[in-house]
């Protein structure tokens, strides 16, 4: 059976703890693959290994390190194909969003490409009698990033391309539900040029996350997860002197305005909210309708849409959306659907008990719809991650607002309207971190930012773009001042013109 090993100092290196996870086909519930998990030892290693690697690529000068970036870039694109048929065959997602989870990574790498400019400091002549204060962003030394199973390309790419063009060197903690496409990104990235070191990978469970937690010589940390890993991997890192940014769960949510384009709101809804099976930190999973008559019709056309969406294998290009990644998170979103039920919200469509001719062992979930979910009900305060669209009603603007603003998560939110005052004041004043305005999933571009608040964010600084360089880069300044003195025959004489 085929096995993912480490990557350490330039190489594939098999491990030695013993154990091992195992990787699942969605499509097929078989076991396909069996990955290593390290040992806090193998850990160390990897941070050895970064740490010899660390001065000399640290002085690396910025052009050198953007050009291997421009080639690793070059590497994804021409092996764009692979990788997306790699990530749907362990995540399940289809091949069409495997590619364009590769794409986002591909931004970040190419935003990163700029760090010649982006890692450029401050100048100030005369800013005291023959004093002049400049200031210069230096790298931190080796960093670690972990990641989760729902974008195994894009979120790694977040993470290391900025780091590792800042001056860093850095070790890789992919999930061990889908690690073939991140040991495959370590390696193109050697490929292109990385000295050996720079980049490493390890796979692993818990033991792995905390060596690289406590570590002495792990100097920062991103993390992307659940809200709870995220505050335990923030409290642990930082309390091990660590930077930490750690990224958690999300309940966003999509208000529908009365005066809004319904058939683009529900068009638009209906892939934010089911596509990738709903395993998006920026999925959809609530929507907000204001007034009776706005809801009523948004839940029957939604209905409609649902019941138009294809369920298929990752392969299957007429397929809008693929199983989920294993049986155990299958059982959990179902769980959630029961809790619904129960719970008294209006179970319009249930997903629960969808099967598909030959791959009747797949991870397949049709989609769910609910209608009249109330704001205290456990479902809606939770996140499903999961096919599940939940329905609030409510009579106001205000009082839409207020849903999103009061929940535990601040990830993203959307509103759908035609009024440009509401969407500007909306998203002003919403108590939530990314804000779209008839844009269901906004997140970013590469060179803005991504991150949320509330429990979707835990640390002071998000992900890529110019926010990413000052987490992956610590800033120093120099105040300077030559003193006037003879110097004699050293003394340099501007000539005249004459």
């Amino acid at each position: 059976m085929r096995e993912v090993n480490h990557f350490i100092g330039g190489q594939q290196v098999t491990g030695k703890s013993g154990r091992f996870g195992d990787i699942y086909n969605p499509n097929t519930g078989d076991i396909q693959a069996r990955v290593q998990l390290a040992t806090e030892a193998e850990v160390a290693a990897a941070v050895e290994n970064a740490q010899a690697a660390f001065p000399a690529w640290s002085n690396t000068n910025p052009q050198r390190r953007a050009r291997v970036m421009f080639e690793f870039k070059r590497l994804l694109e021409a092996n764009m194909d692979e990788l997306a048929e790699l990530l749907s065959s362990e995540h399940g997602k289809v091949v069409a969003d495997s590619r364009g989870d590769v794409q986002r990574g591909i931004d970040v790498v190419e935003f990163a490409c700029g760090i010649p400019h982006l890692q450029k400091g401050e100048y100030t002549e005369g800013a005291g009698p023959g004093i002049d204060v400049y200031s210069m962003r230096q790298p931190l030394g080796v960093v670690a990033g972990i990641t989760p199973f729902n974008f195994p390309a894009m979120i790694p790419c977040w993470m290391f391309a900025v780091a590792i063009a800042c001056g860093n060197t850095f070790i890789l903690k992919p999930s061990e539900k889908d690690p073939s496409v991140p040991l495959r990104l370590v390696e193109l990235f050697h490929e292109a040029g990385a000295p050996d070191g720079v980049l490493n990978m390890v796979n692993g469970d818990k033991e792995s996350v905390d060596a690289l937690l406590t570590h002495p010589d792990v100097k920062a940390l991103s993390f992307v997860g659940s809200s709870d890993i995220a505050q335990y991997v923030y409290a642990t890192g930082t309390a091990h002197g660590k930077r930490v940014q750690a990224m958690g769960g999300a309940k966003n949510h999509g208000i529908i305005m009365p005066d809004c384009n319904m058939e683009q709101a529900v068009k638009d809804i209906v892939g934010a909210a089911y596509g990738s099976a709903g395993e998006r930190c920026m999925a959809l999973p609530v929507a907000v309708t204001v007034g009776q008559k706005t809801g009523d019709e948004f839940v029957e056309r939604m209905m409609d849409a649902a019941r138009g969406l294809t369920i298929g294998t990752s392969t299957d290009p007429d397929a809008h959306y693929g199983p989920v990644v294993s049986a155990a998170h299958k059982a959990k979103v179902e769980s959630y659907i029961q809790m619904g039920v129960d719970e008294g919200a209006d179970l319009v469509l249930d997903g629960r008990g969808h099967t598909l001719q030959g791959h009747e062992k797949g991870y397949f979930i049709g989609p769910s719809l609910f209608d009249n979910v109330k704001p205290h009900m456990q479902s809606y305060k939770e996140e499903i991650f999961g096919p599940v669209l939940q329905v609030v009603r409510a009579d106001s603007l205000e009082e839409a607002a207020a849903l999103p603003s009061n929940h535990q998560y601040g990830n993203g939110v959307a509103i759908f309207t035609s009024n440009g005052r509401a969407a500007r004041e909306f998203a002003a004043q919403v108590n939530v971190g990314m804000v779209g305005v008839n844009v269901p999933i906004p997140v970013p571009v590469s060179y803005h930012t991504f991150g949320g608040w509330k429990r979707s964010a835990f640390g002071d600084t998000n992900q890529h773009g110019p926010e990413g360089v000052r987490f992956w880069s610590k800033i120093k300044t120099v105040t300077q001042r030559w003193p006037e003195g003879d110097i004699g025959d050293q003394a340099f004489i501007i000539p005249t013109m004459g």
